[in-house]
């Protein structure tokens, strides 16, 4: 018995003794270094670009433009608005250029020097809403359908949600704002690139999309898919910043081309943060009408989205922040407006709990509003709400297993909430909130009916078991699930499974590690190969021992006649049998996309085969001299289905308890009006240390869902939403303020208490 069960992780003992190998750590014979040249302006056009003095440098051997890889791309088919070097306009503060390949990077780094670019400045637009009200100052006017700096509106509507609002008993209204964050993975953006003699273009790159990368690398440069290799090494952190094609891989790939040498780019930790991809700022605003009983009767939200330069996964953004709020509780009528608009900043993409972490923090933070008006608790106005299990939400989501009310007993009992709340004296709190969230997206980024994730399996006449997938593990575990599965399903030992990842020649398609899509789509998949498999050579060893394939069991290292296990044999002999009788043994599983969603544009933006839930209460001392908030502990309530690798799903669940807390007390990505990153380092970028991190207690919850392998469901993501709105709601409990802007800085909280005093 492996699933279920506390095992290692594969690649633990390799991460820790330093074996483990990097993108940086590639060292190729003859390889040249690359950098690229950024914009100073946040909003410019390029008129010129001269790179004569670069390119008489000695040690440089390649000076590149965005005149030679023209080709918009975009993970999202629909908004290709990107160019790996921007060609006619500067878009952000730090927007690509041109590049330069030299012997080495000090080299690199003065050839940059040497390039003379001419702008023409334009003029900065750096809030969305006056991006959003200006028509005449178009940040992506080179495309001629392009109306104004709109770049997503999505307006929804379910049921009658003026009608339910006039039939409240209680109405809360009010706004919030989230500031955008940033990933801050230990690990900077890397890419080694050697074009080689026979024309094949193999590229290692720090991403978390192999398969979407490896398609964009065909289209901007040109070449034939089938003369193109990704290679995904160990990756040192990525939480979704990682999850679409980045200008350093195009640019090493086309210098490899024009050099015929290996080429290396590592961004600097300050490009980094211009990369960006970060969580966006959201300005919302939401209203919800309850009973007296404290039944929800409607919500509705308006929210406007600040998406930075460009689109990346924009278009889901704008549907996410609505269609991702359903449950866990029941909205009778729903309604939510969403803008996405483009700024001159570095653009926003995913971040763990993409989407719908910022509306996740209005709303729970609001529901605690309506229980306060109506004397209720809040874990029991969450209760009465319940969504209920193998339903559907107002827009058309299918639930299947929900053990969201599981969640909430358990923080409550943990964090002794009847006996505590209220009663911890002035200055220090408990507060809790809830949510929802998929397990991969039911459609795949660009339309196709093939597989999202496909596994092959093969069976050594040794006994080794090979598991190979294009899955990307970012230090979720998504290997470790894949040992564990061939493991459990094939009855080999731990160490006789090895698991190739992430290497387009030799893996099948997966579609990479976002959306919480590994444990749900990848686990079905090798749960597949490794059961045609396990029935083949149950049908073998049947027909030795004179038995029916269903009357053979595999397990333990044997296999063996379950009316009589005295009858077995070695699996190394059933293996031989298989194999003298059927040939190499070898098979696929894979992942396909069924209909789900509801039936009105955009429906199937939010549809997932399964959703996560969550509670979290965190518990608060403010410094009401100070307006300090410490975070003293956060108990995690999470419904992961079944967890397959409780060690894992723990793990999981601790660091987005983790991410989410930074977010509320610490994180923010602020500009100068010029459009310059105030703080582009983790100097000045603050996130929790060892010593800020608050106490964490992970309580597993397991409603085994049907769609999920043995019942699974995601754990990556889910457990970071509820942390936010907990901390406020704590705050609340601690000193009668409500946080509705994060990061909650002290000078925020003396405001809010001042006013408060004043009243």
């Amino acid at each position: 018995m492996v699933i279920g069960t506390r095992q290692k992780k594969i690649d633990g003992a390799a991460k820790a003794t330093g074996r483990a190998i990097y993108a940086d750590d590639i060292q190729l014979p003859r390889m040249l270094h690359a950098k690229i040249l950024r914009s100073p302006h946040a909003h410019a056009r390029i008129l010129h670009v001269d790179t004569h003095e670069a390119e008489a440098m000695p040690g440089v051997l390649a000076v590149l433009t965005g005149a030679e890889i023209p080709e918009r791309y975009g993970i999202i088919v629909w908004t290709r608005d990107e160019q790996a070097l921007a060609a006619d306009k500067a878009r952000y503060v730090g927007d690509g250029v041109a590049a330069v390949a030299a012997i080495d990077e000090e080299t690199a780094n003065e050839a940059l020097k040497k390039i003379r670019v001419t702008y023409e400045l334009l003029e900065p637009l750096l809030d969305p809403a006056q991006a959003l009200a200006r028509t005449d100052v178009v940040i992506h006017d080179e495309n001629p359908k392009q109306k104004g700096n709109l770049s997503k509106h999505v307006d929804l509507s379910f049921g009658d949600v003026d009608g339910a609002m006039s039939a409240a008993e209680v109405v809360v209204e009010g706004d919030f704002f989230f500031e955008g964050t940033t990933h801050t993975p230990i690990e900077p953006h890397c890419a080694v690139a050697h074009y080689d003699e026979t024309g094949l273009l193999t590229l290692w790159s720090s991403t978390q999309v192999p398969h979407y990368l490896h398609r964009d690398l065909s289209r901007v440069l040109g070449l034939d898919e089938a003369r193109i290799r990704v290679i995904q090494p160990a990756v040192g952190g990525a939480f979704g910043g990682k999850s679409e094609p980045f200008d350093l891989e195009f640019v090493t790939s086309k210098l490899s081309m024009k050099t015929g040498r290996p080429v290396k780019l590592l961004y600097t930790r300050e490009e980094v943060f211009l990369a960006h991809r970060g969580r966006h700022p959201m300005q919302m605003h939401f209203q919800t009408g309850a009973t007296k009983e404290g039944k929800l009767t409607g919500v509705r939200s308006k929210i406007l989205i600040d998406g930075g330069a460009y689109s990346s996964f924009g278009l889901v953004t704008a549907y996410y922040s609505g269609q991702l709020l359903t449950g866990p509780y029941h909205f009778p009528t729903y309604a939510f407006d969403s803008t996405r608009v483009y700024t001159n900043k570095p653009c926003c993409g995913p971040k763990r709990g993409h989407g719908s972490v910022q509306p996740r923090f209005g709303f729970e933070v609001q529901l605690d509003e309506v229980a306060e008006k109506l004397g209720l608790d809040p874990i029991e106005i969450r209760r009465r709400n319940f969504i209920g299990d193998y339903t559907s939400t107002v827009n058309g989501q299918k639930i299947g297993s929900n053990g969201f009310l599981d969640c909430l007993d358990l923080v409550e009992r943990a964090s002794g909430w009847r006996e505590r709340r209220g009663k911890l004296g002035r200055g220090r709190g408990l507060g809790v909130a809830g949510s929802m969230y998929i397990s991969g997206t039911a459609y795949p980024i660009y339309p196709n009916d093939m597989p999202q994730s496909s596994v092959l399996v093969r069976i050594d006449r040794s006994g080794l078991v090979t598991v190979h997938s294009g899955a990307s593990d970012i230090g979720q575990g998504t290997a470790s699930l894949m040992q564990y599965i061939a493991a459990e399903e094939l009855g080999v030992p731990l160490e006789n499974v090895r698991v190739f990842m992430s290497d387009t020649d030799l893996c099948p398609v997966d579609l990479g590690a976002y959306s919480s899509r590994g444990t749900l789509m990848n686990g079905n998949a090798a749960v597949e190969a490794c059961r045609k498999l396990k029935a083949d050579i149950a049908a073998v060893v049947a027909e030795k021992l004179e038995t029916t394939p269903n009357r053979i069991g595999i397990a333990g290292g044997r296999a063996y006649f379950l009316d009589d296990t005295l009858k077995s044999m070695p699996l190394v002999e059933a293996f031989h049998l298989a194999e003298s009788k059927l040939g190499s043994l070898a098979a696929t599983g894979g992942h396909r996309t069924e209909q789900l969603g509801g039936d009105y544009r955009g429906g199937t933006i939010g549809a997932s085969p399964a959703y996560s839930f969550t509670a979290h209460v965190a518990e608060v001392a403010v410094e009401e001299e100070t307006g300090f908030v410490k975070v003293e502990k956060i108990w995690v309530a999470h419904d992961c289905g079944r967890a397959l690798a409780p060690v894992l799903v723990e793990g999981q669940m601790e660091g987005s308890a983790y991410m989410g807390a930074a977010e509320a007390q610490m994180e923010a990505q602020r500009y100068y009006p010029s459009g310059l990153h105030k703080g582009p380092s983790l100097l000045d970028y603050k996130i929790p240390t060892s010593m800020d991190t608050p106490k964490l207690e992970a309580l597993i919850v397991e409603s085994i869902d049907p769609k999920g392998p043995y019942g699974a469901k995601e754990a990556g993501e889910g457990p970071l939403h509820p942390a936010i709105p907990a901390i406020s709601n704590a705050v609340f409990d601690a000193v009668g303020i409500r946080l509705k802007k994060t990061p909650f800085s002290p000078a925020d909280v003396l405001k809010l208490l001042r006013t408060k005093a004043a009243s």
